[in-house]
């Protein structure tokens, strides 16, 4: 079998490429606080939701449901009373994860999802990561609390069972942000505490 030009070993090795990236991005994530008034396009916002939704979930119920929002009224209402959330308002999207907290187990009965906040959390990384690749800057605001859930299921009409995990403000940067060194090897243990 010939070789070609791609399968020389003087050929950049793809693998080892993608998996750089991958871990450049995970490193280089970081909390924005602050956007330009530019909008995020909907074509970002489908690579967003796509992303989201690739994350894991436990026995792949996918019980997360997103809420996006790019009304400004409704993004400056909700950066008035959520105390955490302030940067909404000089947000062009956010986006509000969200899950089902209940399922139908087995036996055909409808019962508490005791994991639904890991589904809607593993979704959010996702997500934030999605933002990085992307050149958008994003941050996670706690929404799961009874306050702040409460604010949010009445503000956007959220019905029935499911529940808020966060609302993730996002945009173009304004300014620079630099990722936080979060290594810390007195957090390993390893086989035993």
């Amino acid at each position: 079998m010939a070789m070609t030009v791609a399968s020389c070993c003087n050929a950049p090795d793809t693998a080892q490429s993608a998996r750089d990236a991958v871990l450049e991005n995970i490193a280089a994530r970081k909390s924005v606080r602050s956007y330009t008034s530019e909008p995020v396009s909907d074509a970002d916002v489908e690579t967003l939701l796509r992303a989201a939704m690739a994350a894991p979930s436990a026995r792949n119920l996918q019980p997360w449901e997103f809420i996006v929002l790019n009304d400004r009224d409704t993004l400056d209402a909700l950066a008035a009373k959520l105390r955490h959330a302030k940067m909404l308002q000089g947000a062009p999207l956010a986006i509000v994860v969200c899950a089902e907290t209940t399922m139908t187990n087995r036996e055909g009965e409808v019962v508490e999802n005791i994991f639904w906040e890991q589904d809607a959390s593993a979704a959010t990384e996702n997500l934030l990561l999605a933002a990085e690749a992307l050149g958008l800057g994003a941050v996670w605001t706690s929404a799961s609390d009874p306050e702040r859930s409460a604010i949010i299921k009445e503000a956007l009409g959220i019905k029935g069972t499911v529940k808020p995990l966060c609302v993730v403000p996002i945009g173009h940067p304004a300014g620079e942000t630099a990722p936080k060194d979060k290594w810390k090897p007195e957090k390993i243990h390893w086989n035993r505490w």
